[in-house]
């Protein structure tokens, strides 16, 4: 976890459920917003939640809803393809590991999502899953970075990407995958996000109370091919009868899922 999940609220929402800025049409970013997405994938854009000094006011701080693009290119890469491979952080090494410390410390972020897919290996093929909460979005603890090529002009737009946090995954969810984004309660937003707080390690254990609220439900096969898109994907459908085998995951797809 997490290969893939689903994001269709419009910023405007977004802006009103984590009491934010719509910031996605100020100019800043180099991915254009999305739209509603059933199907999101790696190096796509998304939605992702930001608190930063505004400039030449370092006593005030700003919540935003602002665009990224999922999959994480350290400041030092050398190449923005990394980013492919870096989709997922264990939040038990983040604060630890050099392509993520900088930013576990100073550049944390939280991306919203209606649910996110997880597959369960049955019968010789992996079964998808949808996992939701049904109401408002799911806040799942994301980092950030900000990169340029290194032969990059002065003036040149800089590539804004994150990646998410991963726990290990508690209650039935662990009966389909041993990981799982890390979900931050409302009460954790504030000094999750806050750019001046840089030790949020008691913010790194899983709420029970949230994963109490969530559904597992399982869904179409027609999510494992990012091709796929829709409001079908997230609905519940019965089971495969006996003996039959799914379609796998596209392979590129199917390794992105493997990693943690």
């Amino acid at each position: 976890m997490c290969g893939r999940y689903a994001s269709t609220k419009d910023p405007a929402t977004l802006a009103v459920e984590f009491d934010a800025v719509d910031a996605t049409g100020d100019g800043s970013a180099t991915e254009q917003a999305p739209g509603a997405d059933y199907n999101v994938a790696p190096t796509k854009p998304v939605f992702a939640v930001v608190e930063r000094h505004p400039q030449h006011e370092p006593d005030s701080v700003v919540r935003s809803i602002r665009v990224m693009r999922w999959g994480f290119v350290p400041t030092w890469a050398k190449d923005c393809n990394v980013g492919v491979k870096m989709i997922n952080a264990r939040s038990e090494t983040a604060a630890t590991k050099p392509a993520y410390r900088a930013s576990m410390a100073r550049r944390r972020c939280i991306l919203s999502a209606d649910g996110w897919y997880e597959w369960k290996r049955e019968n010789g093929a992996k079964e998808p899953f949808y996992v939701t909460g049904n109401g408002p979005s799911l806040a799942m603890a994301g980092l950030w970075s900000a990169w340029r090529a290194p032969d990059a002009e002065p003036d040149s737009p800089w590539l804004v990407t994150c990646a998410v946090l991963t726990t290990d995954a508690l209650g039935p969810l662990a009966e389909i995958h041993h990981r799982m984004p890390l979900l931050l309660p409302r009460s954790s937003w504030r000094r999750w996000l806050d750019p001046d707080v840089t030790d949020v390690a008691d913010l790194l254990t899983p709420e029970p109370d949230l994963l109490g609220a969530l559904e597992l439900r399982p869904v179409s096969t027609a999510v494992n091919s990012i091709r796929n898109n829709g409001p079908d994907l997230v609905t519940r459908v019965d089971a495969a009868p006996a003996g039959s085998a799914p379609p796998e995951p596209d392979p590129v797809e199917l390794s992105l899922f493997e990693r943690t």
